[in-house]
């Protein structure tokens, strides 16, 4: 029990100090700033739920204490319960009844994945209405906010208005998509490090056989529809499409993950499309693509039956 506690304090403490780096304002703060989940993600798995629990909340009580109290509950339930809550579901397992005795069914990579999703939209509608509950007051305040940054080191007036225009409506959808991608791979390196220790307590899953719940499509179909709606629910509809949208991207690569197995030049085409993601940016609308054609046709059990294969099983 001491050892939880201590561990937990001790990834708190880690949390607060890489969530308070980007105070330094240097561009590695950044990186480390996105980074803060993974100590809470990694006394979660690696301990208990119980450690990461406290960790989020000694991070919290921490950055309050240093830099008020609204960072209390802006941290805790911004970044620390996000990362408690996914270290919880990861250890979620029950017994298959089937031999071997003792056999456990392990909660879904693929629901994860949409947990993330849907967190990263909580995360930044939480922020939307705070900034203002409707959407005129939002987009008034994002508006002067950018224009204050843009004033003195942008283009002429009608650019600038423009380019506004652009942004106001750009960054909260952006803002989800950033959120689901650090949520997932603050997940995975805490997996393969508490997994690297030995403290992992559930089997790597196979990723590229993931698949999504039932759910997920009808998720993503409704947020999307809801996107043309005015005002703040159109907003908040849209900021849900882009993080499920992001999550089939996802869901892409776990596709392009499995039907390249047997396949000679597999690391070259893999290292080329995430090199083009990463520099590029627009390749991942088409992994995008590929997620949402394999929830709707089942294309990795396709090319498994064509190969004599079995067909994957979601992880």
């Amino acid at each position: 029990m001491m050892q939880m506690i201590l561990i937990g304090i001790g990834a708190g403490a880690a949390t607060a100090l890489l969530f308070a780096s980007v105070a330094s304002g240097s561009l590695i703060s950044v990186l480390l700033f996105y980074l803060a989940p993974l100590p809470i993600l990694i006394a979660a798995l690696g301990w208990s739920q119980w450690a990461g629990l406290i960790a989020a909340v000694f991070a919290s009580l921490s950055l309050a204490a240093v830099f008020g109290p609204f960072f209390f509950a802006a941290f805790l339930f911004g970044i620390g319960l996000p990362a408690w809550w996914l270290g919880y579901l990861t250890l979620l397992a029950r017994p298959t009844g089937a031999p071997p005795p003792g056999d456990m069914e392990w909660y879904p990579a693929g629901n994860l994945v949409v947990w993330s999703a849907l967190i990263g939209a909580l995360i930044v509608t939480a922020a939307l209405i705070n900034i203002s509950g409707n959407d005129d007051g939002f987009r008034a305040a994002l508006r002067a906010g950018l224009e204050r940054v843009l004033r003195d080191r942008g283009p002429k007036a009608p650019d600038i208005n423009r380019l506004l225009d652009f942004l106001v409506l750009a960054l909260p959808p952006a803002a989800a998509v950033l959120t689901t991608i650090t949520g997932v791979l603050n997940l995975w390196l805490a997996g393969r490090v508490v997994s690297v220790s030995g403290r992992l307590k559930r089997p790597q899953p196979d990723l590229s056989a993931m698949q999504f719940p039932f759910y997920a499509p009808l998720l993503t179909g409704g947020a999307i529809a809801g996107s043309f709606l005015p005002g703040l629910a159109g907003t908040i509809a849209g900021v849900l499409a882009a993080s499920m949208l992001m999550a089939y991207a996802i869901l892409g690569f776990a596709v392009l993950h499995n039907i390249t197995r047997g396949v000679k030049s597999r690391m070259l085409m893999l290292g080329g499309v995430y090199t083009a993601v990463l520099v590029l940016g627009w390749p991942a609308l088409v992994m995008m693509m590929i997620g949402l054609i394999d929830a709707a046709l089942d294309i990795r059990g396709r090319i498994a039956q064509r190969r004599g294969l079995p067909p994957p099983t979601g992880t």
